[in-house]
């Protein structure tokens, strides 16, 4: 039988790259988001349905007759809201998505959650690089707050509920169209410090959350999904040297490697970025 999906925030970056990815691997999709295009007219071959998620009767709504979810549906960066109304909206909608989910017993939750919850923007240099799991809790504006407590909430729905949570710590999620700007960054490292030159191509992102539901997993567990490479052309230990100076780095590096650690996501989840910038912006 085919499997239904709800895909909430489907009309996003990433949501849009989800639906495609999840119909290509045969699964049925139920598409929501708060604003339009609805229906036919959304352009993701999938039905799209309105849900304001911060309402608890439309988030079981948004996830009724499914057997999974992958939840995206937030306000998706700081400064884009007041900073009360980014951490009010985001954790009543991951509050409300989580509930709805125990109460109509879903098999599976995967949802957005962020890189920032690692202390992001490293105005204050980490604590030790590459960034990992271990780095965590760090938050440094209310949106990052909002993951942070979002996670927190994750991890006690799945222990009443014995459902299966895994939270993708996404980074700096880029499309395709925007390689083109990429080497517009190259000049002033200084620009890209502030998520140690993190990025995360959306076709991987979306393979992390069709994964996310396809591999068995236990309890709520978070991962960082980036890609295995920085957005610069400089080495990474040089990146590291020049603009946080004195970091202790934990490993040896390759010469370009992600300075946010996917190791985890990688044995969780069998997580391989298959997609660089590298690929998509000839060479200087």
């Amino acid at each position: 039988m085919t499997e239904r999906v709800a895909v909430t925030g489907a009309l996003g970056k990433v949501g849009r790259a989800v639906v495609a990815d999840l119909v290509a691997h045969g699964y049925e999709v139920h598409a929501t988001d708060a604003q339009g295009p609805f229906g036919e007219r959304a352009g993701l071959g999938v039905d799209v349905m309105r849900a304001d998620l911060t309402d608890y009767g439309q988030a079981v709504e948004a996830l009724a007759g499914c057997a999974s979810v992958v939840h995206l549906a937030n306000i998706p960066q700081p400064g884009m809201e007041s900073a009360p109304d980014t951490l009010n909206r985001n954790l009543a909608a991951n509050s409300n998505v989580f509930l709805a989910a125990q109460r109509l017993g879903l098999r599976k939750v995967a949802w957005a959650s962020s890189e920032t919850t690692l202390g992001l923007p490293f105005d204050v240099p980490p604590r030790y690089a590459p960034v990992d799991e271990a780095h965590y809790p760090y938050p440094t504006t209310t949106y990052a707050l909002s993951k942070v407590l979002s996670e927190d909430v994750a991890a006690q729905v799945s222990a009443w509920s014995g459902i299966p949570f895994v939270g993708l710590r996404l980074s700096n999620v880029f499309p395709r169209d925007a390689y083109a700007h990429v080497r517009e960054f190259h000049a002033d490292p200084a620009s890209r410090r502030w998520n140690l030159w993190g990025y995360v191509d959306v076709r991987d992102a979306a393979t992390a959350f069709r994964l996310a539901l396809e591999v068995p997993t236990t309890g709520s567990q978070n991962v960082v999904i980036a890609a295995a490479d920085t957005i610069m052309d400089t080495p990474s230990v040089d990146l590291l040297a020049a603009e946080f100076p004195g970091v202790q780095v934990r490993r040896d590096l390759g010469t370009y490697e992600t300075l946010l650690a996917i190791d985890a996501a990688r044995d969780l989840l069998g997580y391989v970025p298959q997609h660089s910038w590298r690929d998509e912006v000839p060479p200087a």
